[in-house]
């Protein structure tokens, strides 16, 4: 049988696509992200095909989730979701609140109450030809609950409800917004955004559990060059989803502190210099006590979550 140069390119493309969609997902950052090392806080998600809390048979997938939320589940909006306002319960008891301050406040010596927590169950990544076999959307939320055996109205449901939700909230003005459901299509979604030089940061705690404390900032606060930024934020699902959207007008930080009991914190900070687009109730105006659009606001990154910058 004789080939065509023609089909036999077709045929070898064909084979390259197939591989990049089965390989292991720390094998495809790896290919696509040569000079980019992995943070912690996306090591520790990779897939475990040994352990049986994460591995899947095709059709039935067996999942690992802590239930954060015990009944009664009162829903609040994601603190980083910027067209919402925040609730009542969300500033009295909300952890992130904390993490919200003013730029003019990133000095040495300056003194901070926090408390870094991660703000998900820390289910483990799919790999990409699982995770788009599984539908992603409020219109099948029904065989998606069933597909986990969640039952409908429980804790566990109403969490996944809310972060489908999100997850089709539309874009503000001047934001591009995509929720990765596996670490391939994370990779993807912020390389298309910021090329394939970049750098990723996420907040690293010494101590794990590190109660709420004052922290002291350090002097060597770094200013991490690159005009366009990638957030993603983890949700709250069986499996890992990050919540990412592209920014313009930040700026990005890396803040050594360390806390009253010697924790030391290298944290991800993230400041926004045009919040004139964000909801006039959102948590961080009520908590700083300032109007959208008139000074920079600026927040730590839980340590589930991750920033990516332009080198």
């Amino acid at each position: 049988m004789e080939f065509h140069p023609f089909s036999i390119i077709i045929l070898i493309s064909l084979a390259v696509v197939v591989t990049d969609a089965t390989v292991p997902p720390d094998v495809y950052w790896q290919k696509l992200l040569p000079d980019t090392g992995m943070p912690k806080a996306l090591q520790h998600l990779l897939p475990i095909e040994s352990q049986e809390d994460v591995w899947y048979d095709g059709s039935k997938h067996v999942w690992w989730w802590h239930h954060p939320y015990p009944p009664p589940y009162h829903p609040r909006h994601a603190p980083f979701i910027y067209s919402y306002a925040a609730s009542q319960d969300q500033l009295q008891d909300d952890p992130n609140v904390a993490l919200f301050f003013l730029e003019k406040d990133l000095q040495p010596s300056k003194k901070m109450n926090l408390h870094f927590t991660k703000t998900t169950s820390e289910a483990k990544f799919l790999p990409r030809h699982v995770a788009d076999t599984i539908p992603f959307s409020s219109n099948e939320l029904s065989d998606i609950l069933n597909r986990f055996s969640v039952e409908p109205g429980s804790a566990a449901a109403l969490e996944m409800k809310k972060t489908v939700e999100e997850c089709e909230v539309p874009a503000m003005e001047g934001e591009d917004k995509y929720c990765a459901t596996s670490l391939e299509r994370m990779v993807d979604y912020t390389t298309s955004m910021l090329g394939n030089n970049v750098k990723v940061l996420s907040t690293e705690v010494s101590k794990e559990e590190s109660p709420q404390q004052e922290f002291t900032i350090s002097p060597e606060v770094i200013e991490i060059v690159g005009d366009k930024r990638v957030v993603c934020h983890g949700q709250n699902y069986p499996y890992a989803v990050f919540h990412c959207h592209a920014l313009h007008t930040t700026k990005a930080y890396l803040v050594p502190m360390t806390g009253a009991d010697g924790t030391k914190v290298e944290a991800a900070a993230v400041c926004h210099t045009d919040t004139s687009k964000w909801n006039p109730g959102h948590l961080a105006f009520q908590v700083l006590k300032v109007k959208p659009g008139t000074v920079p606001i600026c927040h730590f990154l839980p340590e589930d979550q991750i920033v990516w910058t332009s080198k």
